[in-house]
């Protein structure tokens, strides 16, 4: 709470992880707002916009812990679904500000070092330059390294990711 009686996370300050909330930003500030309305920017758009930019860091070969990639899997087979982008993401989103949370896989012989500044870095412009919202942490946990003897999984690995080209054209 701060001296206004208001909690932190509502006027957009974030002093700790961003887990599990579900919080929708109303961008109030003087710069969105005018006669013409004001913006509105949900978390699972934030979600999307860093899981996509984390997924585009060579390295990085999954986002979310092994349940959480097995679960997508399994999701991702049924068919009329979509492959979750956020799986693996957090956030929490305030008025100007957003905290991010990622959960990933690195590939094995990288520096984690190097390739999770990396993220930080692409998540961090990403975000900002999409939202206008101020990307205050992108806190980034390793929960495991792909190994080169490992299977791999299909719908993971940057490589396939790439959109194939359609033999109709």
């Amino acid at each position: 709470m701060t001296g206004t009686g208001e909690p932190e996370a509502s006027r957009g300050i974030f002093t700790g992880k961003a887990i599990g909330k579900d919080v929708h930003a109303t961008r109030d500030d003087d710069r969105d707002r005018g006669a013409q309305g004001r913006t509105t920017i949900a978390d699972g758009v934030v979600e999307k916009i860093a899981g996509t930019a984390a997924r585009e860091v060579i390295g990085v070969h999954a986002l979310g812990g092994g349940i959480a990639r097995a679960f997508g899997a399994a999701r991702e087979r049924v068919p009329g679904t979509a492959k979750s982008v956020s799986r693996g993401v957090k956030v929490e989103v305030g008025a100007t500000q957003t905290a991010i949370d990622l959960e990933i896989v690195v590939d094995y012989d990288v520096s984690i070092k190097d390739v999770t500044g990396a993220v930080r870095e692409g998540v961090i412009s990403a975000v900002e330059w999409m939202t206008g919202l101020e990307a205050v942490e992108v806190n980034i946990a390793v929960s495991d390294v792909k190994l080169p003897a490992e299977p791999a999984e299909p719908a993971e690995s940057n490589e396939e990711n790439e959109e194939e080209p359609s033999p109709l054209r």
